[in-house]
């Protein structure tokens, strides 16, 4: 619960200068991350992070963000406001200095007056907002009396001056991102409020709330949670079926360590962990992550044995045993956390892992004591657990032998590449023989590998290992790339650089590209976390003029290639189209792999158009030159920028309930391009 405290001494001489602000219109992307749509919500996030710094310190219980015409957007709340008095060594005020100056806060002092715990540790983020904005006003409500002060792309229009009297207290941003510097300013109010209701999860009881003004709409979006990280637990595992009646939650703070974690565990088999140190993602985990793992580990295990549920003393519940089907949030606040890389992925403090292992242990240990009906169901789900991970270890050792890892038994309908240097190398995957026929003759033998699979492999959603490691494409795969697979596997052993998922644009290719994409992120998230998993875009469109030939990636793209080759030379208006069919691809050997050519007849010009229904119905050539030659090819890179909502949206399309599955078709069809039923 955030409560108003009272108000200390917090003045200009509390605002700290390191450097200035030159740099960042230069370099946005080492501030921000990049200039496209992550990096304009970033700006956002970073002035919202100061009201939430606020929040945490006891002086603001309310935060509203304002989407409004035009781009603008503005963060108010009712914290202590931003000082405006006239800094002692500066000489100009604390607004301008915030706004104007890197690393100009109340958060490097370490005196009490500032900020003990903030996510906005940098102090980089308003000054950083002001650089990287066409224009930003600012209102500070402050001692009874209201401050302004307005800047152009981070300069100035004026001194800081007072409008008015009040009896409020707070600040409002509101800020234009700057159009010559971003990819796009239009935001995704998706997103705002999917960031900002985790926010809210993590500061219990501040009211956040999100007013979409665009074209006359403020339909208000509100969030406030007492239940704190155990709210958020509830939320993550609504669509899970739970083996815990009961939320297990603790709040304590040790020595300005505040730890709360909240824990439940469901009939799924994978772990969902969600670690947050100042309310700043820590993706990577961390020190506090390793203190809650040891914890789990050895209290599971300590009241298993006292209870007689195990009683080999050799046998012991592993950490992957304890942890299927765990849903967990772990957040601290800490005065100064440490973090390993700009991203603030992983936390380094080693005063928070003891922390959170004492705080956890002790408190899950009572929890266990005083619900047993809760206990039973987690001891039972975690011996369930390792009897699968028992059958799983023999699966891999008769599967995945040694040997067989170190490529003397590749499977047989892998075409390797010859290179060894996993730095360039690639593995195509791509969609039955047909396809595998073209690719094969396609690639550049010395770097492109290709593993043709047959029909669709296992929805890996809800299946162990064991069941996986029986799927003899999965197991292809596996071996092929090098890394093996569950407790066993390492990056290093990875064969390819990069792993390419090509398959038709159709349904049945988009069906088999979910499938293995879903593969990859329940038991191979290091690949996609660390940039090894792409997929290719071949086209849907050949179209030749003449001996002028182009190709077209959608149904847009067609028309306007066709507009820009018979520009000029059509002699009237008027068209016809024929259609014919034609073989177009040397391996081809049935009536089935002919693809359909369109002859359109403007004007005097013929244009041939050729739909690619199949990777099969391309010659080598073609499919080389679109979909496989680095100089010319186009290929997405798969990424997570939010793990909740990568977690939730494989949950939705490929888990058991078919509810959610056909509200998020029916939100999301008319998105969809190039739909072929």
């Amino acid at each position: 619960m955030v409560k108003k405290a009272a108000v200390s001494e917090y003045s200009a001489k509390n605002i700290t200068v390191l450097e200035g602000l030159e740099p960042v219109r230069k370099r946005p992307g080492m501030y921000i991350g990049s200039t496209g749509q992550t990096g304009l919500h970033h700006l956002i996030w970073e002035v919202v992070d100061n009201s939430f710094d606020e929040a945490m310190a006891g002086h603001a219980t309310k935060i509203t963000i304002h989407v409004q015409d035009d781009n603008w957007i503005a963060v108010e709340d009712d914290g202590r406001g931003i000082p405006v008095d006239i800094h002692p060594e500066q000489k100009i005020s604390a607004l301008e200095l915030v706004l104007t100056k890197l690393h100009a806060g109340g958060k490097f002092g370490g005196d009490a007056s500032g900020y003990k715990v903030s996510g906005g540790l940098h102090g980089v983020g308003v000054s950083v907002v002001n650089a990287l904005s066409d224009h930003l006003q600012a209102e500070v409500h402050r001692e009874g009396k209201i401050w302004v002060q307005e800047y152009k792309k981070g300069i100035p229009q004026g001194k800081v001056k007072s409008t008015g009297t009040t009896r409020q207290r707070g600040t409002t941003i509101r800020f234009h991102a700057d159009a010559s510097i971003f990819e796009t300013t239009e935001y995704n109010l998706t997103e705002i409020i999917h960031h900002l209701r985790q926010q809210a999860y993590l500061t219990a009881g501040i009211h956040v709330v999100i007013i979409d003004e665009r074209q006359g709409a403020k339909v208000p979006h509100g969030f406030y949670f007492e239940g704190g990280v155990a709210s958020y637990v509830r939320h993550l595992n609504e669509r899970h079926e739970s083996r815990q009646p009961n939320v297990f939650y603790v709040h304590k703070a040790v020595d300005n360590l505040a730890v709360e974690v909240a824990l439940q565990y469901t009939t799924e088999y994978n772990e969902s962990m969600h670690c947050y140190a100042n309310n700043i993602v820590n993706a990577e985990g961390g020190t506090h992550l390793a203190g809650f793992r040891a914890a789990l580990t050895r209290v599971l295990n300590s009241y298993a044995r006292d209870k007689g549920y195990l009683k080999d003393k050799d046998i012991n519940l592993t950490g992957e045993d304890t942890r299927e089907g765990l849903t967990a949030v772990i957040s601290v606040k800490l005065p100064e956390p440490q973090f390993e890389g700009q991203t603030k992925g992983k936390l380094g403090n080693p005063e928070a892992k003891s922390a959170v292992e004492t705080v956890f242990g002790e408190a899950f240990q009572i929890f266990l004591e005083e619900h047993p009906r809760d206990a039973e169901e987690i001891i039972g789900k975690c011996l369930l657990s390792a009897r699968a991970r028992a059958a799983a270890r023999a699966a891999r050792e008769t599967v995945l032998r040694k040997g067989v890892l170190e490529g003397l038994t590749l499977p047989g309908k892998l075409a390797d590449c010859s290179s060894k240097d996993n730095k360039n190398t690639e593995l195509y995957i791509v969609e039955g023989d047909s396809a595998g026929g073209s690719a094969k003759q396609a690639r550049n033998r010395e770097y492109q590998a290709i593993l043709p699979l047959r029909g669709k492999i296992l929805n890996v959603e809800r299946a162990r290992l064991d069941k996986l490691l029986g799927n003899n494409e999965i197991k292809n795969l596996v071996i092929a790339m090098g890394t093996n697979i569950g407790e066993a596997f390492t990056l290093e052993d990875m064969r390819y650089g990069r792993v390419i998922i090509m398959t038709d644009a159709d349904v049945d290719g988009a069906h088999i590209r979910t499938l293995l994409l879903t593969l990859f992120y329940r038991h191979f998230p290091q690949l996609i976390t660390n940039g090894h998993i792409y997929i290719a875009l071949p086209p849907l469109y050949r179209v030749q003029v003449g001996k002028d030939v182009r190709y077209a990636f959608s149904d847009e793209e067609r028309a306007k290639i066709v507009a820009e080759m018979t520009a000029g030379k059509a002699e009237n208006k008027k068209s016809k189209t024929e259609t014919v069919d034609v073989p177009t691809a040397t391996n081809q050997t049935s009536a089935d792999d002919y693809s359909e050519a369109t002859v359109i007849d403007a004007g005097g010009v013929k244009v041939n158009i050729q739909r690619y229904k199949g990777l099969g119905e391309m010659n080598p050539d073609q499919l080389w030159e679109t979909t496989m030659d680095p100089a010319t090819r186009i290929m997405k890179k798969v990424t997570i920028d939010d793990a909740v909502i990568a977690d939730e949206t494989f949950d939705i399309l490929m888990g058991a309930e078919v509810a959610p599955r056909k509200k998020f078709i029916q939100t999301h069809a008319k998105d969809v391009a190039n739909l072929d039923i």
